[in-house]
């Protein structure tokens, strides 16, 4: 992995494989070893949530499915987050962190606000496409269930304690951006480490990562739409 893509990685919460962990084969194994009762609890509701998602077979039924998940997220939920992405956001060096904040918090919230305002003006009844590459789609959904219960990073390093729970909720945003909109799951015109961006050109979108995270299963950059740019 290059050195732009491991400071990519933190950014977008990207994760550690499942097989790596203390020598364990599961990461759900070692949440509930962590954390038994919320290991039980949000182990069979993340299941359930990725079942009823690859269930999904229009874009509706998806944008309706998500808005209710997402709509089960309080306030203290919602700020447990953004405490988190921001103490991952003032770890990177400027410049590139005032360059790339914005389009972070695009990515997260204002993701979540557009997909519950489609959902209340009633704009997913209407939305009777099926999702554009299913395939892909359901490998997302299952996928899902081992990215959330990926181990945590200390307290010390983050002191926002991050839940399977909180992380499906990334899943959940990502889910709406790449396979309701059809767009990258990272905004078009975000920066990476080296001058690079997410670009559109005549309908289509072009990233410089999309295919350099191919070692990092859990990240969303293996379900993105955008197509693999070339260096330079």
């Amino acid at each position: 992995m290059t050195a732009m893509t491991a400071v990519f990685s933190r950014v977008t919460a990207t994760a550690v494989n499942a097989r790596q962990i203390n020598g364990r084969l599961s990461v759900y194994s070692y949440w509930k070893e962590f954390d038994p009762i919320t290991a039980e609890d949000e182990a069979g509701a993340i299941h359930q949530m990725a079942r009823r998602m690859a269930a999904a077979v229009t874009k509706g039924d998806l944008g309706l499915l998500l808005a209710e998940e997402v709509s089960r997220y309080s306030l203290m939920d919602l700020q447990i987050i953004g405490g988190r992405l921001h103490a991952e956001i003032i770890r990177l060096p400027e410049p590139y962190r005032k360059q790339v904040h914005p389009f972070i918090t695009e990515q997260l919230f204002g993701a979540h606000h557009q997909l519950l305002a489609m959902h209340r003006s009633g704009r997913f009844r209407s939305m009777t496409e099926p999702i554009t590459d299913r395939a892909t789609f359901v490998e997302f959904c299952n996928m899902i269930p081992d990215g959330c219960f990926r181990r945590d990073e200390s307290p010390e390093r983050i002191p926002f304690r991050n839940t399977p729970r909180h992380r499906a909720f990334y899943y959940l945003v990502s889910a709406f951006t790449i396979f309701v909109l059809d767009r990258p799951g990272h905004p078009v015109g975000m920066p990476f480490p080296g001058g690079f961006r997410v670009e559109e050109h005549n309908g289509s979108f072009y990233c410089l990562i999309r295919d350099r995270e191919k070692d990092v299963p859990f990240s969303i950059c293996n379900f993105c739409p955008a197509l693999q740019t070339e260096d330079g």
